[in-house]
């Protein structure tokens, strides 16, 4: 696509993904939703955002969404980072994600990130989020300034003894 960067922009991110895989994003398989807050408490000013933006998305408002976004932004919903250049593109980004989400818990994270544990849901406009309803998803998401300027899903790590970071 024109006006991506994904080369540079995963070498400009790529130091704020490992320290949140090293920092251990949480656990689980996605299926459960009980999250831990952890000492560190988030932003409140940055965790309202994210609420908000969850919020107009799972209403239907694609436009309304993308404006909770920096120009430029990076997202990755996972593969490579993407940098989205325009208005045009984070809109199409957020038309894209085809749940809707609730905000079920938030924790700070490196670099400035959130991690936010998101229950997916059904939402008005494109696409179906069909058997991901009810499930819960993990996404780090960096606030600045009031907009969302980094959005990134992440893998949730194993539980237990096999754990391994």
């Amino acid at each position: 696509m024109p006006g991506f960067a994904p080369a540079r922009t995963v070498l400009a991110v790529l130091p704020a993904l490992v320290a949140l895989v090293v920092a251990g994003c949480g656990g689980g398989d996605g299926t459960t939703g009980t999250t831990t807050a952890t000492a560190s408490s988030p932003d409140p000013a940055g965790v309202a955002v994210v609420r908000r933006w969850a919020d107009t998305l799972r209403r239907g408002d694609v436009a309304g969404a993308a404006r909770f976004f920096a120009v430029p932004a990076v997202v990755a919903n996972g593969g490579p980072p993407i940098r989205l250049l325009t208005r045009p593109e984070v809109r199409f980004f957020n038309e894209t994600l085809p749940c809707g989400a609730q905000v079920v818990s938030a924790r700070r994270a490196r670099a400035g990130f959130l991690v936010v544990t998101f229950a997916l849901t059904e939402r008005p406009g494109s696409g179906t989020c069909g058997a991901g309803t009810g499930r819960f998803a993990r996404t780090a998401i960096r606030v600045r300034r009031g907009l969302i300027t980094d959005w990134v899903r992440v893998q949730d790590l194993p539980t237990g003894p096999s754990r391994t970071v």
